[in-house]
């Protein structure tokens, strides 16, 4: 999956999102599970001090006394993690007023003592309604939950402080794996739902996929139009699309004509002047002749060309190689049978070209016919596969005439240039080759054939 394509921006932003919802409902559960959880302690917390309360009476003596013992044996056991607190406050002072009342405590204290949550408030002289409650740390660095009322006990004129404790190691580990657990249930979950995102996201762009393979269809000529059923959301594009192809075929169409009816225009002239020419004795006629000659030649190029670059740009258009080189090969065996000139051919299986059959038999034909010219028995032709960013094919044509000098051969590709006057030809036949070539983004190049003649390499683009 690329980072710049739908598929991706979809998935990301989805599976942030519900990182962030699954997170946050995460630390929510967590929160609320130990909310629970301690809210049950205190609950047990306060029932003892209930019975902590209901245990302590004042003496004669004015003192504090605890008239039996809670039931609960954890309290009897030194530092058990469970512990009870019994002192006055008047002061802030853990000892009573008069500074020589002892606080009560359980014998699981022995002889430490409770840091309570009334030595936060600010005012202890109006005790709160509500149950304190809060965290300290116990003998032995035990974590321990204090619940803690203040009560204005009869008899007394400090207020008295009842507090209860009880370990929460056990009670944290609890909340821990709940919390392990929910983490790894919502890893699953969310695992589950970006892999079903994936699916849909690929099921849902998968339209679009046919969209692609169906424009390379067209590219590579197996199918001149978009077909099949789209979404109602991709339907309109690939009607559009449709309605383009259309446009621009019927638009190619017209400019054939128009270049048709141009090239049948001139040459009633041009025929007209030819004639006119030859039929007259005057010093003119050898110019006119000659000149008529050349435009005729010229308007030839022009329109081959014109015509050579709209089909470099028809989308669809396509040639496979190997039967049009075998119709070229035993068509110039004919024409140079008299001179016993023999074409060898060797084709990678299934190349195709990629723009006009007319043009490539124009090229190849062009190249043929300068080898079998130029040979004195033996040509090849071979084509195959060339690498490179995009897919082309290479064309090379060998002979073993007597070949050409390196400083010439940039020379012959000119338009109209011939080296030897004696051999027939306009002079153009390797200048059209280079050019339409061009014209498709390929290139023709020459070098020494191994059979010691010229070699023409050409590239072109391939489907």
């Amino acid at each position: 999956m690329r980072l710049d394509s739908l598929a991706f921006r979809l998935t990301a932003a989805a599976a942030i999102w519900l990182a962030i919802v699954l997170i946050a409902g995460g630390l929510a559960l967590s929160s609320v599970f130990r909310q629970s959880v301690e809210a049950t302690f205190d609950t047990n917390l306060d029932a003892i001090l209930d019975s902590l309360i209901a245990a302590i009476e004042v003496t004669e003596e004015g003192e504090l006394a605890l008239t039996r013992q809670l039931s609960d044996p954890r309290f009897q056991r030194v530092y058990s993690g469970w512990y009870w607190q019994v002192r006055t406050v008047g002061d802030g002072k853990p000892e009573a007023a008069d500074g020589k009342q002892t606080p009560l405590r359980s014998r699981s204290l022995f002889d430490q003592a409770l840091r309570t949550p009334s030595r936060e408030l600010e005012d202890i002289n109006s005790p709160p309604e509500d149950l304190l409650t809060g965290r300290s740390q116990g003998p032995e660095n035990q974590p321990l939950r204090v619940v803690e009322r203040l009560v204005r006990v009869p008899g007394l004129d400090a207020q008295v402080s009842f507090a209860v404790a009880g370990n929460i190691s056990k009670l944290d580990e609890q909340v821990d794996q709940f919390g392990g657990l929910l983490a790894g249930a919502l890893g699953v979950i969310g695992a589950g739902i970006l892999i079903a995102l994936l699916i849909q996201v690929r099921y849902g762009l998968r339209p679009l996929e046919r969209v692609r393979q169906g424009l390379h269809d067209i590219r590579t000529g197996d199918e001149t139009r978009l077909k099949g059923d789209f979404p109602s959301e991709i339907e309109p594009l690939a009607n559009e699309l449709n309605s383009l192809l259309e446009y621009a075929n019927d638009v190619l169409e017209r400019a054939r004509t128009h270049v048709g009816n141009l090239a049948h225009a001139l040459k009633t002239p041009l025929s007209v002047l030819a004639n006119e020419a030859r039929e007259d004795d005057g010093p003119l006629a050898p110019v006119v002749s000659h000149q008529t000659g050349l435009m005729r030649q010229q308007i030839e190029h022009h329109l081959s060309r014109a015509r050579t670059a709209a089909n470099a740009r028809v989308l669809g258009a396509s040639a496979p190689v190997e039967p049009l080189l075998g119709g070229l090969t035993r068509t110039l065996e004919r024409i140079y049978q008299d001179r016993q000139v023999s074409i060898t051919m060797s084709v990678e299986e299934g190349l195709c070209f990629k723009g006009e059959a007319q043009d490539l038999e124009e090229m190849i034909g062009n190249l043929l016919d300068n080898a079998c010219k130029w040979a004195e028995r033996n040509v090849t032709v071979t084509a195959t596969k060339a690498e490179g960013k995009m897919p082309m094919l290479a064309i090379t044509v060998d002979d073993d005439g007597p070949g050409l000098p390196p400083e010439k051969r940039a020379q012959v590709l000119k338009r109209g240039e011939r080296l030897d006057e004696a051999v027939p030809g306009s002079g153009l036949g390797l200048n059209i080759v280079g050019e339409t070539a061009e014209l498709y983004g390929g290139a023709l190049n020459l070098s020494e054939s191994e059979q010691k003649g010229l070699r023409a390499h050409i590239l072109l683009p391939r489907v």
